[in-house]
């Protein structure tokens, strides 16, 4: 028994033994295996920081080499001791730029649109239209003005106000004309003018009993016409403005080059007032004259 006892107390020493050296061993590796840990952590921020340096140093040159060929000059290396800026600050300048690239190509696109817009000077900007006129009366603060109800095919009659003392009522009332539909409406003497009436226009050298010094004839669109058939120019086919600008005057830089050709057609630059499919907008007797 006691050979037995003795035994099995050998049998534990040795197994606690094992097991002392087994957790020894295991407290071993988790330093090690802490420490592996911890040299690896330093090494990735080392190599974080040198690739940072590395970005910092070639924009900066990138930079300075801009600058000297926009200055015609050398650029100037790199100061070694300058620190980058920490990566969100980077990152943040960054997206600065590129919105500004954004915000600067977006600023040429629009600034490209206005000079196209504004290069196209022409007649087809106006919105020139048939219009009937179905009523006509004085203007009640100014006796040289005409304040008209004109039929445009819209859903009400429009009111302009005109300076055509020149004509008869009796040839306006009920008559086709050409209306500038595009103008911004304004306030003449009261009354607001929301169009305006095209006219041939010429000096009267005849001797006139009512001592009027300007002839004047509304242009007469093609018999066939109808309120709100719109005025058209072959050589010129863009759509007109939805108002025109005041500041532009467009209206102002467009009407030296209206005028009526040796046949009494209303024309720009040589391109007849038409309606298409219908016919050419005309004067009665005043050729070779101009449209107001």
């Amino acid at each position: 028994m006691i050979m037995e006892y003795f035994k099995t107390q050998v049998l534990l020493l040795q197994e606690k033994a094992l097991l002392q050296a087994s957790v020894r061993e295991e407290k071993k590796l988790l330093v090690e295996n802490a420490k592996l840990k911890k040299d690896i952590c330093d090494l990735k921020a080392l190599l974080t920081e040198k690739q940072q340096k590395k970005k910092a140093k070639a924009a900066a040159a990138k930079l300075n080499a801009t600058d000297s060929t926009n200055l015609g000059g050398t650029a100037a290396p790199p100061d070694p001791g300058t620190c980058p800026r920490p990566a969100l600050y980077r990152e943040r300048d960054g997206r600065r730029r590129r919105g500004g690239e954004k915000k600067g190509r977006k600023e040429g696109h629009n600034s490209d649109s206005a000079f196209e817009e504004e290069a196209r000077v022409d007649v087809s900007r106006l919105d020139l239209r048939i219009g009937r006129i179905v009523g006509i009366r004085y203007h009640p603060l100014a006796g040289a003005l005409y304040v008209q109800e004109v039929d445009l095919g819209e859903p009400a009659p429009r009111t302009v106000v005109s300076a055509l003392r020149h004509i008869p009522k009796e040839q306006l009332q009920g008559h086709l004309a050409v209306l500038l539909c595009n103008v911004r409406p304004c306030r003449v003497k009261g009354v607001v003018s929301t169009a305006m009436v095209l006219c041939g226009s010429a000096p009267n050298d005849s001797d006139d009993v009512n001592g009027d010094e300007i002839q004047m004839e509304l242009l007469e669109p093609p018999s066939n016409a109808v309120p709100g058939d719109r005025i058209t120019f072959q050589d010129y086919p863009g759509e007109p403005d939805r108002v025109l600008s005041p500041r532009e005057r467009l209206w102002e830089r467009i009407l030296p080059d209206l005028q009526t050709d040796s046949r009494g057609v209303a024309t720009y630059r040589g391109a007849g007032f038409e309606v298409r499919g219908k016919g050419l907008c005309r004067v009665s007797t005043l050729t070779n004259s101009s449209i107001k």
